[in-house]
């Protein structure tokens, strides 16, 4: 390890920055170098603003992460989902689709490419697959934080298979009326928060989109980190996007859960850290992905 996690005086600038009318965010610049690599991070699912938070989970994952990283030599940006600005000045917009996500995130590539050499795309949770989607020629390289490697689709039918079982057949129904284009009333209440008619467009603009197939397209190097703690995306998800890579390369943290943290305790514990912003990121993050850029150069 290169045991850079633990700078704790700002050396840095920062700078808020307007990209468009969806999106704004904080560029953190590291003071003592004229040309940096830039890392521009993707949040996951739901609204979830530019420091990894929501409206009753804080625990500043990515706001941390940037820290870490600017104080080290290595530029930052992130940006509130667009999601993020709707929901504050009232203006949701009930069409947004899975799309909108990643021409946000290429309108932030497009932003910064005249001015670094060097950009590499971090993409948490939902956001690795929105990263993938928006990589292009001005991109040198990827990193998915717990990103998933299966299909959302997939995935909910693994995740109510579990959790409510006798809707697994329905669900399934559903699923496969989405995945056809179509949109259904007759889904199980009980599942409302996933098949609710506002949120199927959405989610069948999602599941159009493998992770694994995304994943062989690039030719681009790739780093893809995961905990062995997280609840929510586990090893072998991960090792499904390690085994597309082109390039790849896995980390595998022990004992480290979905939001980047490590966790000794039970899953009580690991939920309660979701909303525990005074807990340090896992240093094995910060450290591999510092490697992992500097080997870009």
């Amino acid at each position: 390890m290169l045991g850079l996690n633990f700078v704790t005086a700002q050396i840095f600038t920062e700078t808020e920055i307007v990209i468009n009318q969806h999106i704004e965010g904080t560029l953190l610049t590291p003071s003592d170098t004229e040309s940096t690599p830039l890392i521009i991070f993707i949040g996951g699912s739901g609204p979830t603003d530019r420091d990894g938070n929501q409206s009753f989970m804080k625990n500043d994952m990515l706001k941390k992460l940037a820290v870490n990283l600017s104080n080290n030599g290595i530029s930052t940006f992130r940006y509130d989902k667009r999601i993020v600005k709707q929901i504050r000045t009232n203006t949701i917009d009930k069409n947004i689709s899975f799309d909108d996500f990643v021409i946000d995130a290429k309108s932030v590539i497009d932003y910064f490419a005249p001015n670094y050499k060097t950009i590499v795309i971090a993409g948490h949770s939902q956001g690795s697959l929105v990263g993938l989607l928006a990589l292009d020629q001005n991109t040198s390289g990827f990193i998915s934080l717990a990103g998933a490697g299966k299909t959302i689709d997939q995935i909910l039918i693994e995740q109510i298979s579990k959790t409510a079982p006798m809707f697994l057949n329905e669900s399934k129904r559903v699923i496969a009326v989405l995945k056809a284009g179509k949109t259904t009333n007759d889904y199980p209440v009980a599942l409302s928060s996933i098949f609710n008619l506002e949120v199927q467009a959405f989610m069948a603009n999602w599941m159009q989109y493998d992770p694994v197939e995304e994943m062989r397209k690039q030719s681009i190097r790739s780093l893809i980190i995961n905990g062995d703690k997280d609840l929510q995306v586990g090893i072998p998800e991960a090792e499904l996007l390690y085994s597309a890579a082109t390039k790849g390369e896995l980390v595998v943290v022990k004992k480290m859960n979905h939001i980047l943290v490590k966790i000794e305790g039970d899953d009580l514990e690991n939920m309660k850290s979701y909303n525990q912003s005074e807990i340090d990121l896992a240093e094995e993050v910060t450290d591999s992905i510092l490697a992992f850029v500097i080997s870009l150069n």
